[in-house]
């Protein structure tokens, strides 16, 4: 199973977000591979407060999420992921060891940034604020629980009424749900649901990718609430 991608960050991060997300084993080797190349993206050119950079190519052609969305903007795209790949990083077993001075700097500079920012759960616009936060459920920053609790607050006060939120990207923030262990997160899953179970009843329209990964999330959801 290939995971380093050495043109693209966003190809390298899908790839391991994919064997994580699906329970896919990786080997030793493979894993400090990932590991290894991502702390050598960190702090380069276009890097999002010192986070992993995308490359030329990301920049250029685009990147999107696990679940498909697609950053509207350079410095969303750098945000997301460099969130992304901290997060990669941290599971992977990078936050141990030697690449553990290099986690501290890649993440010096988002901490520093987050100090910035009027809203403790929220960082930018939604779908940076679903990056932030996978990358704190992952145990990444500072302040976690207490940053994901007061996301989940202010998620709620964005609800549209029809299961969906005013703002954050339907899809990448159940995503982000499933992986919080905090209070209410499961209420804003429930709240979900109606939206879940409807569009698993329908028809799937196209078999790629983010089509599988988006109703594998959603039937995540269901199990969980």
């Amino acid at each position: 199973m290939k995971i380093v991608y050495p043109g693209s960050l966003g190809a390298t991060v899908d790839a391991i977000n994919e064997a994580l997300f699906y329970s896919r084993p990786m080997g030793v080797r493979e894993k400090r591979a990932a590991v290894k190349w991502l702390a050598e993206r960190v702090n380069e050119k276009g890097s999002y407060a010192g986070m992993p950079a995308p490359t030329a190519k990301d920049f250029s052609q685009g990147a999107k999420v696990f679940t498909g969305e697609e950053p509207k903007s350079r410095a969303s795209l750098a945000h997301i992921l460099g969130e992304e790949a901290c997060r990669a990083m941290i599971l992977l077993g990078g936050d141990r060891g030697s690449t553990q001075e290099v986690m501290a700097r890649a993440t010096a500079g988002m901490l520093e940034r987050l100090k910035q920012t009027k809203w403790l759960g929220m960082y930018c616009c939604g779908t940076c604020s679903c990056g932030l936060w996978r990358h704190l459920a992952a145990g990444g920053l500072d302040r976690a629980e207490e940053r994901l609790k007061a996301g989940v607050k202010i998620l709620k006060a964005h609800r549209d009424g029809t299961g969906k939120w005013r703002r954050f990207p339907f899809n990448y923030t159940l995503l982000a749900l499933t992986e919080m262990k905090v209070h209410r997160a499961v209420d804003e899953m429930r709240y979900a649901a109606v939206v879940c179970e409807k569009m698993l009843a329908r028809r799937s329209e196209g078999n790629n990718k983010y089509t599988k990964r988006r109703r594998a999330v959603m039937e995540r959801v269901l199990s969980m609430i």
